[in-house]
């Protein structure tokens, strides 16, 4: 059904991430389903950011009522200061100041003539304002302040963007997601000459390996993997040249997932709305991937899903707890710090130290793309840096500066408080920083932070349901499965986080199962791959068909890179044979298994596989 937009102000509309010029701002798409936009952030560690700038066309001189969208972060201390300017004249009001959540705030009215007119955002602290849109009304019927159908066509109106989406293109596979388990499933698709769209939301790609956040890619090291996560100089992966080479493959960046559309048991097609200019795609596929890490797709066309952490009772797993609740991993926060070569200021931070309280060891920091936990200056010695058993058997603990440990939002639903999470890590860590240095101030004089990333690494979201669920016992008893199409590594590493109240310091875990296990590789069936209930759907990534602690080991990012060359191997198959996953399943076993061997080159010594007669299994 068409929208049209609702009856109400006529006027100008601004988006801030179309200005002209960002300047020291910075483009923050990760909220848009929750808060209904992007947006541009000041996010300048302390120090105010240079101004971003626009130029619009005023098509009818008059008075304008002058409206801002923006959002109190940290009220009631509202640290997110700013101000904008109309033709080189700040307005009187400042914004992020009025204790809400994402809201439009009134400014006044000012006389504009029929001309081009220069608009500025002033940033005035350093500390995370942000600003959606800017509306310029000719009545004073406020902006719609809901986030739903008719404030979208609201705005799509005003810019002039059609109601419908554009047609993007017919493909072969559709893949969601551009980490690493997304850039495998497109290159292997692509390089069997598939039709290949891949979607993703970030500017750059690589999920939590990017150069946005910076983790090394752990787990099964195989053949596509080193291809894909090798690094330029300033620390991007090549995943993105890699797949600019293959002629049948196109990337969509800064796309975000908005909408899909499912007939019966299939999706039919995606919508996608890309972050500057606000533009619609519609993505058709035969056969779609998921790769985002939150069960993205599933979420959309109710896919059968797992979420939090299943009672032992369920799979008789050692490390599940005893009743079944909502506990996830949550999302991490990395950051750099460095000595500078003059003392550095860094202003009070009443609504960070509320939150941090003494903490005051900055342990944990991520050295450089790829290279995680490393030391950081400490200025209370009851801080340790993270203390651990390798195995809850052992008696000896372990103390290790981890970059992971500034983790939060366990209990809280990831897929709307995304934000709210971010910033609070955000709060944590600007107090703790205040905290090492008012407590050593001869000593961290000099001490400033040399990057933060504003976008979190990604925890745990949903998980598929599949035609089977990988547990914990399989993967320490290698369970042989006829179907087993790859192998994964790693311990099991499951993050503990404080109840509600229970800790001092809850933006860092309680505590941290790391059980090493044999050390040796396990196999992934191929009915852990595709959805249980959607016809066309197969997944890669943490978000695969595994309990909450068979997860703690899959989710690690190389073992999702196997998953990618499984499900693009499997997605061309599919299409050969005009099948689905379960026919391939049923009828084309040993070639789906040739295949993938054929592209993963033995990658991990498999052994022989079992006879592909009946899908069970069997201890082994």
């Amino acid at each position: 059904m068409t929208l049209s937009a609702p009856k109400g102000p006529s006027g100008i509309l601004v988006e801030a991430e179309d200005f002209d010029s960002h300047g020291g701002w910075v483009l923050d798409s990760q909220f848009e389903a929750q808060m209904g936009s992007p947006y541009l952030l000041a996010h300048g560690l302390g120090q105010p950011v240079a101004d971003a700038t626009t130029i619009i066309e005023v098509a009818e001189a008059g008075h304008y009522a002058v409206w801002v969208r923006t959002r109190d972060w940290a009220a009631p201390y509202s640290p997110g200061r700013f101000a904008l300017s109309i033709n080189g004249v700040r307005l009187d009001t400042e914004f992020g100041v009025k204790g809400e959540d994402w809201s439009w705030h009134p400014a006044g009215k000012v006389s504009l003539p029929k001309s081009a007119v220069t608009l500025a955002l002033h940033d005035l602290t350093g500390f995370d304002g942000r600003c959606d849109a800017i509306f310029l009304s000719q009545d004073d019927t406020p902006p719609p302040d809901a986030v739903d159908a008719a404030s979208r066509a609201w705005r799509k109106a005003l810019r002039g963007l059609p109601a419908d989406p554009l047609e993007a293109g017919d493909f072969d596979v559709v893949v969601v997601g551009g980490g690493v388990s997304g850039c495998a499933a497109a290159l292997t698709a692509a390089r069997l000459g598939q039709r290949v769209a891949l979607i993703h939301d970030r500017p750059v790609l690589g999920g939590n390996a990017s150069k946005e956040i910076g983790l090394m890619p752990r787990g099964a090291q195989g053949s596509i993997l080193r291809e894909i996560s090798q690094r330029t100089p300033d620390g991007d992966l090549m995943a993105l040249s890699l797949l600019e080479a293959e002629a049948t493959a196109t990337v969509f960046l800064e796309h975000r997932i908005v909408a899909a559309e499912r007939k019966g048991d299939r999706i039919v097609s995606v919508d996608a709305v890309q972050a500057r200019g606000g533009q619609e795609r519609r993505f058709r596929g035969k056969m779609f991937i998921d790769a985002s890490g939150v069960a993205q797709l599933g979420v959309l066309v109710d896919a059968e899903t797992l979420f939090g952490r299943e009672a032992r009772s369920e799979f008789d797993e050692p490390y599940a707890p005893e009743v079944a609740d909502d506990m996830h991993h949550g999302n991490t926060l990395f950051f750099r710090t460095r000595m500078a070569d003059r003392p550095v200021p860094f202003p009070e931070v009443p609504w960070a130290t509320e939150v941090s309280k003494d903490y005051a060891n900055l342990s944990g920091q991520l050295i450089k793309s790829g290279l995680e936990n490393g030391p950081g200056p400490s200025a209370n010695p009851d801080n340790p840096t993270f203390q651990f058993t390798d195995n809850p058997t052992k008696s000896w603990m372990m103390e290790f500066p981890a970059t992971h440990f500034w983790e939060y939002g366990q209990w809280l639903d990831p897929y709307t408080s995304g934000e709210f999470v971010r910033d609070y890590l955000m709060r944590a860590l600007y107090g703790t920083f205040s905290n090492v240095k008012k407590l050593e101030p001869d000593q961290y004089t000099n001490l400033e932070f040399e990057w933060m990333a504003f976008v979190a690494a990604q925890g745990e979201f949903r998980r598929y349901k599949g035609d089977y669920v990988l547990t914990e016992n399989d993967i320490r008893n290698h369970t042989r499965f006829n179907d087993m199409l790859i192998a994964n590594d790693g311990s099991f590493c499951i993050h503990c986080a404080w109840r509600p109240g229970e800790g001092k310091y809850d933006f860092r875990l309680k505590d941290w199962i790391f059980d090493s296990r044999d050390q040796q590789s396990y196999g992934i069936p191929f009915r852990c791959l595709y959805s249980a209930n959607i016809d066309n759907l197969l997944m890669a990534g943490k978000h695969i068909s595994v309990t909450h602690v068979a997860g703690s080991s899959v989710k690690l990012m190389g073992n999702g890179a196997q998953h990618g060359v499984a499900v693009a191997a499997a997605a061309f198959l599919c299409n050969e044979h005009d099948t689905t996953p379960r026919g391939l399943l049923d009828d084309h076993l040993d070639k789906l298994r040739g295949l993938v061997d054929a592209l993963t080159g033995h990658d991990h010594d498999m052994t022989s596989h079992p006879p592909a007669r009946k899908f069970v299994a069997v201890p082994g």
